[in-house]
């Protein structure tokens, strides 16, 4: 998978549903290198595999700038908590729109290093919010999918005002 550029909205590759990793070899960690870095090169928090057109069940993510990425393979929600917070989300693939998203405040991830070991994981506030965010886009579901029709709508015109002024 060398990482080209970002899929931008409206790709329907955005909606495509990530293939689980199967293999914890050497493609893998490079392919995982790749996706560090790229996230690196676009200063985002993380970043999917289907970001850049690698349809693998990868996410990276780094909280704070200049600190170390976390790679998740597999990554699995198994526990959300019914309090939920209000995020403000966007996407590198949309760039330029944010909204407010409502996410739960809790949640347990099971995953898998890039070794293939299992891992279990609680994360609150942010972090939880930034994990359902890249794990949505694993599944297919782009982040706006979450806002009511009308704040969608919204958005998706912002997007477009933005492109046509660049």
């Amino acid at each position: 998978m060398p990482v080209q550029s970002l899929i931008l909205y409206p790709d329907p590759r955005l909606r495509l549903r990530a293939e689980p990793v199967t293999m914890f070899d050497d493609a893998l960690r490079r392919d995982a290198a790749e996706l560090v870095e790229a996230l690196s090169r676009v200063s985002a928090i993380g970043l999917a595999g289907p970001h850049v057109g690698w349809l693998a069940r990868v996410v990276a993510l780094r909280l704070e700038p200049g600190t170390p990425a976390s790679v998740y393979v597999n990554p699995e929600i198994s526990f959300a908590s019914e309090e939920t917070a209000p995020q403000t989300e966007g996407s590198v693939s949309m760039p330029g729109v944010s909204d407010v998203v409502e996410r739960a405040v809790t949640v347990r991830l099971r995953y898998a290093d890039l070794d293939g070991t299992e891992h279990e994981v609680e994360a609150e506030g942010f972090e939880a919010a930034c994990l359902q965010h890249e794990i949505d886009q694993l599944d297919g579901i782009f982040w706006i999918e979450r806002l009511s029709r009308l704040r969608r709508e919204r958005a998706v015109k912002r997007y477009a005002k933005a492109r046509r002024a660049a």
